[in-house]
C-alpha cells in the first residue's frame, strides 16, 4: 500500500502544477492531480504537469495516479436529459480524460450528479447504468480506470447506491473517502462492504469527535485499525491525503500529518 498526496490539499494556495514539487518534498512516490478549472482539461497543461513531475524527481520518484475535476463544472450534466448539456458536458470528461493520458494517470475520481435540494431522489438506474458504462468505456480508450467516489452531498452518499449500480456496470470502480463517510453519518466500512475488489483509491483525512475536519494525527480517526481493514478487504492501492486549505496552516502541517500517515500504516503490519 502506497501513501500519497491529492493537488486538492493546495486548492486556493496554489495552482494546480504549483503542487507538484511540494508534494515531491514530501516524501510522496505517489498522487493525485486535481484540475481546477477548464483551461487545465488541455493535452498543453498535462505537459505543464509533466515538466512539474520532472522537476520533482530531484525529490522523489513520483508519479500520477488519478485525476479528479472540479464536479460541478461539468460531471452533474453527464447525466442530464438535455442532448445540448450532456453532449457538452461528454465533450469536457473526454478532454479530462486525454490530460489523463498524457501525464500517465491510470484512474479518475469521479463525483457525479449531485443533490443539491432538500428533497427524496428517486434514482433512475437504468439511466445511470448506461451512461455509466458509456464512461467507463471512454475513459478505457485512454488507459483510464473510471472510479465513482462516496461523497455526502452527491448520489453515491450511501452504500446502497454502489451497490445496486455496480451490478450492472462491470468495469466500474470505486474511491473510498473517509472524511466522506463520517460526513454521511455512515461507518466507512458499510461502504468497504460493497466496495470490496472494486476499491482502487482512497482519500485520507482525519476529523475530531464533533465532526470538524483535520490533518492526520490531530483528530480521533483510528488509521492504523484502518489500515489493518483495508488489507483485510485485500485492498492493496494507493492512499492519498486530501485535505481542505482551511484545516492545516503550512507546509510542516503537511510533512506532520504525512509522516503520520506512514507511521500508521508501518504499524499496521505489526
Amino acid at each position: 500500500m502506497q501513501i500519497g498526496v491529492s493537488t486538492a490539499t493546495y486548492f486556493t494556495r496554489k495552482y494546480t502544477e504549483e503542487a507538484i514539487v511540494p508534494i515531491a518534498k514530501l516524501g510522496a512516490d505517489v498522487c493525485e492531480v486535481f484540475f481546477a478549472t477548464h483551461s487545465e482539461y488541455t493535452s498543453e497543461f498535462g505537459e505543464v504537469i509533466n515538466c512539474e513531475l520532472k522537476k520533482a524527481q530531484a525529490y522523489a520518484p513520483l508519479k500520477v495516479h488519478s485525476v479528479h475535476a472540479l464536479t460541478n463544472q461539468f460531471e452533474p450534466e453527464l447525466f442530464s436529459l438535455n442532448s445540448r448539456a450532456y453532449n457538452d458536458a461528454l465533450a469536457t470528461f473526454k478532454n479530462v480524460c486525454n490530460v489523463a493520458k498524457v501525464i500517465g494517470a491510470t484512474h479518475y475520481t469521479f463525483h457525479g450528479a449531485t443533490m443539491l435540494k432538500r428533497t427524496t431522489y428517486n434514482y433512475n438506474y437504468p439511466l445511470i447504468s448506461e451512461r455509466v458504462n458509456y464512461l467507463c468505456d471512454i475513459a478505457k480508450e485512454y488507459g483510464v480506470k473510471f472510479c465513482y467516489e462516496n461523497v455526502h452531498w452527491a448520489y453515491f452518499c450511501n452504500p446502497e447506491y454502489f451497490s445496486t449500480l455496480s451490478k450492472t456496470c462491470p468495469d466500474l470502480g470505486c474511491v473510498l473517502d473517509i472524511k466522506q463517510a463520517m460526513q454521511s453519518r455512515i461507518d466507512y466500512e458499510e461502504y468497504l462492504k460493497v466496495m470490496k475488489d472494486r476499491l482502487e483509491t482512497v482519500h485520507l483525512c482525519d476529523y475530531t469527535e464533533d465532526g470538524k475536519l483535520a490533518i492526520p494525527g490531530r483528530g480521533k480517526f483510528d488509521f492504523v485499525t484502518f489500515f489493518k481493514k483495508l488489507k483485510d478487504y485485500g485492498y492493496d492501492g494507493v492512499c492519498l491525503m486530501e485535505l481542505y486549505a482551511r484545516d492545516y496552516k503550512d507546509d510542516e502541517d503537511l510533512k506532520e500529518a504525512f509522516e503520520y500517515l506512514k507511521m500508521c500504516l508501518d504499524k499496521s503490519d505489526k
